[in-house]
């Protein structure tokens, strides 16, 4: 697609925006310039390609299609069909998954589906199979309250979210605490690392249902072969939320035992981070396991978003390229160049490096909180999130600890020497700001004081590198 094409594409969208609600578009604008103009280190964040941005804005948007493949409950739902379709077989092909569900809204929707799913597929209940063959009006009110209290008390083994697991691995505040009984594995105190002995010790003891493996903000691979056999000894489900890393699974950076969808009875994933694609989610499952996710709608979801279904074929066909691998490996070794940078520079990390796509750094060496240095790396333009480390003691909202990820810098073209440079100027922020007081005179967790010139030397330096690896090179708004 040419340039040329994009940008005027681009720009009379702008216009029919503006004629409508000008301060939208001026917005629009804005975000293109801010993030152009940023050294973009979340890890859940990348760059969609212009096709997947565009198939968003069609009239897709305008369909109600809740139900699934050729069983709608709307009528005129024959392109959704195909769209969904399409999709599907894209992931199916891409993953080497046996079956494949595509209309998750998010990540978390699809844990939900998941979790629905599983406890459809393998709570005995004669009230379930009842609900399951749609003799809904067979049950009592009694037969309800039966069920309910059977769904409700199934166990779930978790990675705490300290050690880097996801909210929805059974972080008490989040849905999924609440509707499990549920326990949590972590790392070992000396190394941060996965023990795979303490996790099957864990499991033998409390016995779960589902043992959920996978990350959020954990730097290392991880066994999926090792967390069956756990799973496969205490008879729990094993399912694995690859959110993060989908992309080095796609693009064949993980394979093995480091690849969970041969090993994993369900799996889920976003679709954009690491996989570059739109934001929604998406489940992969074995044979046994599909009939049930196929409820996801009405178990769980509303009425499936066809235009994101549509842009997750487009995205999904652009990660069966070897394009795409080549990407995947260079966000995996970018990882390591900024790790490096960090440790040639005495930063701590968290388990002292990564093989990932991800790096967190232990801002308390600094004498920071991760909210500290959270805002004060933004005034100098490096956009990144505060993080729990292991065992934080600033907890989860101040956090000791920032977050970095490579996929969306990789996008951009950066490098091993650009990512040591962005660790040097990270740790020239770090060691520039002082943590500030509140009103009263005591230590404050939140505010904070960035020496004189720092933010203006880090902006400046960047630019350098940005200027010479632009977003979305050829766009030029009108």
């Amino acid at each position: 697609m040419s340039d040329s094409l994009i940008s005027s594409a681009y720009s009379q969208a702008l216009e029919v925006i503006a004629s409508v609600e000008p301060r939208i578009a001026e917005a629009t604008r804005q975000e293109l310039a801010d993030q152009r103009g940023s050294l973009k280190l979340i890890a859940s964040e990348n760059y969609a390609s212009p096709a997947v941005l565009m198939t968003m804005g069609t009239w897709f948007s305008d369909k109600y299609a809740e139900g699934t493949v050729g069983h709608r409950f709307y009528a005129g739902c024959q392109n959704v069909d195909t769209v969904e379709s399409l999709a599907a077989e894209h992931a199916r092909e891409l993953f080497g998954a046996p079956y494949a569900y595509v209309q998750p809204h998010s990540g978390i929707d699809a844990n939900l589906v998941a979790f629905w799913s599983i406890l459809a597929n393998r709570v005995e209940s004669p009230y379930l199979q009842k609900l399951q063959a749609k003799n809904v009006n067979e049950l009592t009110e009694a037969d309800w309250e039966s069920l309910r209290h059977e769904l409700g008390n199934q166990r779930l083994l978790g990675m705490s979210l300290d050690a880097g697991g996801h909210l929805t691995h059974g972080f008490r505040p989040n849905i999924s605490g609440k509707m499990f009984h549920q326990q949590q594995y972590g790392t070992d105190p000396a190394t941060g690392l996965l023990d795979y002995d303490a996790v099957a010790a864990k499991a033998r003891e409390f016995k779960p249902l589902i043992l959920v493996a996978g990350y959020s903000a954990y730097p290392r691979r991880v066994d999926f072969a090792k967390m069956r056999e756990i799973a496969d000894e205490v008879g729990a489900v094993l399912m694995v939320d690859m959110a993060h890393f989908a992309g080095l699974v796609a693009g064949k950076v993980f394979t093995g035992d480091e690849n969970p969808v041969p090993h994993a009875h369900v799996v889920t994933t976003t679709t954009h981070k690491s996989l570059r694609g739109p934001r929604g989610g998406m489940v992969l499952a074995q044979e046994e396991f599909a009939a049930d996710v196929d409820r996801g709608c009405p178990m769980v979801l509303g009425g499936p978003l066809s235009h994101v279904m549509a842009a997750k074929a487009v995205a999904l066909a652009e990660a069966r390229t070897t394009e795409f691998q080549a990407y995947a490996q260079k966000v995996a070794d970018n990882a390591k160049s900024l790790a490096e940078g960090f440790l040639s520079r005495g930063a701590h990390l968290v388990t002292g490096g990564t093989d990932n796509h991800l790096v967190l750094l232990d801002v308390s060496s600094f004498g920071l909180t991760g909210r500290q240095a959270e805002s004060a790396l933004l005034d100098a333009g490096v956009v990144t999130n505060r993080n729990s480390v292991p065992a934080d003691p600033n907890g989860a909202w101040y956090t000791s600890g920032v977050r970095l990820g490579t996929p969306a810098l990789t996008t951009r073209g950066f490098g091993h020497d650009e990512f040591d440079t962005v660790a040097e100027l990270i740790v020239d922020v770090l060691s520039n700001t002082e943590a500030g007081t509140t009103k009263a005179g005591e230590p404050s967790k939140a505010s904070y004081v960035l020496g004189d010139g720092v933010a203006d030397r880090v902006t400046k330096r960047s630019a350098e590198m940005l200027d010479k690896h632009p977003l979305y090179p050829g766009l030029v708004l009108g």
